[in-house]
């Protein structure tokens, strides 16, 4: 039987219903990197998808059914030939160009992420949403997220199969590859990149994924630094308790079950983020 060719560089594009601009992309990538790998996930697209994708010397992964971006990475990233893996939305946004710059840096960082500048062509909804995930995400890491949801990213393929087995199915596994590699104390490289508008309709919804996106932020928050949201809610709450019970101690002269109700929850708050501190590091016993 003959061996599956080895490649340097696998460029991995998932896709959904991106007929109108997955053979532009896979043309570009072609013409830049002849000697890469491109892998594309199609993950139950109801268009033609998967036929452009193959007419235009892709490999092509099928699922049989709509999963979600993250599940279409998963098996991407376990299909991948290549010792590098390099991530990029097949809509056209990201520019084939800038794969080399990220590859500049392979050697020296664990994961290498295009960060989209202030002149990408994105919507101002996004960018301020952007901005308050980039701040929560620098707050719980305690480093510098420069864009904590761009899904163009550098990584190798050894040490991100490590994680796999944290990342969801929905569109949020760029926000837990990136702080799962600094929680796990690997190195990330921020490369400020331009990105274009996207060509066919966005499969995100401002309102409904919008309330997701910060659901999901907040529990990948608690999953990976669990302290960081636990101790300041406890102490707020305790600050509370004692205002409060000064308050009614000079007013009523008397200690009352309010106080004794907030005093009571900045402990159990506490305890149960000691008891999550606790289960997150026990997760990370699975990677090297």
């Amino acid at each position: 039987m003959e061996e599956a060719k080895k490649y340097e560089v696998t460029v991995l594009l998932p896709a959904y219903n991106e007929e109108q601009a997955i053979a532009g992309t896979i043309q570009k990538i072609k013409d830049l990197y002849p000697d890469f790998e491109i892998l594309v996930v199609d993950d139950g697209s109801t268009d033609n998808t998967l036929k452009v994708a193959m007419d235009a010397g892709a490999n092509v992964w099928p699922h049989p059914y709509n999963i979600g971006n993250g599940a279409a990475v998963k098996t991407g990233l376990r299909m991948a030939q290549g010792e590098w893996i390099v991530m990029m939305d097949a809509d056209g946004q990201h520019k084939a160009e800038d794969i080399a710059r990220l590859l500049e840096y392979k050697d020296s960082f664990d994961m290498v992420v295009g960060a989209r500048t202030r002149r990408s062509e994105t919507r101002l909804h996004r960018d301020i949403a952007n901005k308050l995930y980039n701040w929560f995400a620098t707050y719980v890491t305690k480093f510098r997220v420069e864009d904590l949801t761009s899904g163009f990213r550098l990584v190798r393929a050894s040490t991100v199969r490590q994680f796999i087995y944290l990342l969801p199915n929905t569109f949020s596994y760029p926000s837990t590859l990136t702080m799962g590699y600094l929680r796990s104390g690997r190195t990330v490289k921020y490369v400020p990149i331009q990105t274009q508008k996207r060509k066919g309709r966005s499969k995100i919804k401002l309102l409904q994924d919008g309330t997701r996106f910060f659901l999901i932020i907040t529990k990948i928050a608690t999953l990976f630094s669990p302290m960081r949201v636990f101790l300041p809610t406890s102490a707020c709450l305790f600050l509370l308790a004692l205002a409060y019970y000064l308050y009614t101690f000079i007013t009523q002269g008397r200690f009352t079950n309010m106080s004794a109700l907030l005093f009571n929850s900045a402990l159990i708050v506490f305890m149960i983020g000691l008891v999550a501190e606790q289960i997150s590091q026990m997760r990370y016993d699975r990677v090297q």
